[in-house]
């Protein structure tokens, strides 16, 4: 009787951890009360190097926003002949009943070139709430109105907002963007709900200026790669909340081919492994694909193992499919089910070879990560 449950207990951690992550969904998803006649004045971020997919639309979303509080944008990049400073200027010309300020500085504040870049915009923000996202996110109307209700509450120091891709250009990009949904999205509701949220999302954050001046400002952040972590670790230490906004931002992807995706996820998983070294290791224990090869390998039989595996990811699909179709609204299930399995591989992969080095890329350029998440530049 062991032998022949040992491989459903093997896929017990993984099966148990995807219906944890749905009830969290369920939770965090539920209808609640928009904050009404809240709109505070903000200032947005967007430190920017080079051209990425849809620039223009992802850059003049943020010029369309239903907002009612006063707001302002800052460009802000490195060199003068960056190639999206065109694009900025067309943003500048369409939208003349906007204030959008471009910086052009080259001075490096440390080796995160993206922090150099929020560091020398930093001086020219006027407003008391810092929006901070990407330069690849298009965000929907209500975004703004969305991430500022937070503030309303003078114990938040930061809102942050989950992020998805709904647009894939093939097999390469569906692996990363099914993993917002199937991997991220579910990892981040859980931490939420078990240990309350003590870390940022890059794609999206807004910050109340208080609480970013109370943790040293950006230039604290000048020598870390997951800047996003440490920023809103600290702010969650100094003893301000950080929440987490419903309002899904669009992460926008061109095609790529499967090593740039897999050497990014490499970057984020060694990124995360400095940054949260033991929630790290033990997110190894509920990944689904050692489950899958366990079960395999203790069955008495193929019988058992088949059904164990089908127990698995009948499950799994079932609860992807809910967050894509109702949470996430990505609509990339059950379209992309068949490539769960492949995804789920390639994240344990990921996942074991982030112990194997400390080297990264990133736009461009080699840095070697040191413990506590600090970068040094390679030459």
């Amino acid at each position: 009787m062991v032998r022949t449950l040992l491989p459903f207990m093997v896929v017990l951690p993984a099966l148990v951890y995807s219906l944890i992550s749905l009830w969290c969904a369920l939770r965090f998803f539920r209808p609640r009360q928009p904050v009404s006649g809240f709109a505070p004045a903000v200032t947005i971020l967007k430190p920017v190097k080079g051209m990425d997919g849809d620039s223009y639309d992802n850059f003049a979303s943020f010029c369309c926003q239903e907002y009612a509080g006063e707001q302002e944008i800052i460009f802000s990049v490195a060199s003068a002949d960056d190639p999206v400073i065109p694009v900025i200027h067309q943003l500048i010309d369409d939208f003349v009943n906007h204030t959008i300020t471009l910086v052009i500085n080259p001075a490096e504040q440390g080796p995160n070139r993206k922090i150099s870049n929020l560091i020398n915009a930093w001086s020219h923000a006027r407003h008391g709430i810092i929006v901070i996202c990407d330069s690849d996110v298009f965000v929907p109307a209500d975004y703004l109105s969305s991430i500022t209700g937070h503030f309303s509450d003078p114990r938040v120091g930061m809102a942050t907002s989950l992020y998805r891709t709904s647009d894939v250009h093939g097999i390469a990009t569906a692996v990363e963007a099914t993993g917002f949904t199937a991997e991220m999205i579910p990892n981040v509701l859980v931490a939420r709900h078990l240990e309350g949220l003590s870390f940022g999302l890059g794609a999206s954050m807004a910050v109340r200026r208080e609480a970013l001046l109370a943790v040293g400002g950006f230039e604290a952040l000048a020598r870390f790669l997951a800047d996003d972590y440490q920023l809103g670790n600290r702010i969650h230490r100094a003893g301000w909340q950080v929440v987490l906004d419903r309002c899904l931002v669009e992460s926008v992807i061109q095609p790529e081919n499967l090593m740039t995706v897999l050497s990014r996820q490499l970057r984020w998983a060694r990124t995360m492994r400095v940054s949260r070294p033991f929630g790290y290791l033990a997110s190894g224990l509920i990944l689904p694909f050692p489950a899958l090869l366990l079960a395999s390998l203790v069955a008495p039989s193929p019988v058992e193992a088949i059904l164990a595996v089908a127990l698995l990811y009948g499950v799994r699909f079932g609860v992807c499919t809910l967050f894509s179709r109702r949470f996430v609204q990505d609509n990339l299930f059950p379209r992309w089910l068949w490539l769960l399995p492949l995804r789920d591989m390639l994240a344990f992969c990921t996942w074991a070879l982030s112990f194997l080095g400390n080297r990264v890329m990133w736009r461009g350029s080699r840095y070697l990560l040191k413990p506590g998440g600090t970068i040094e530049e390679l030459v």
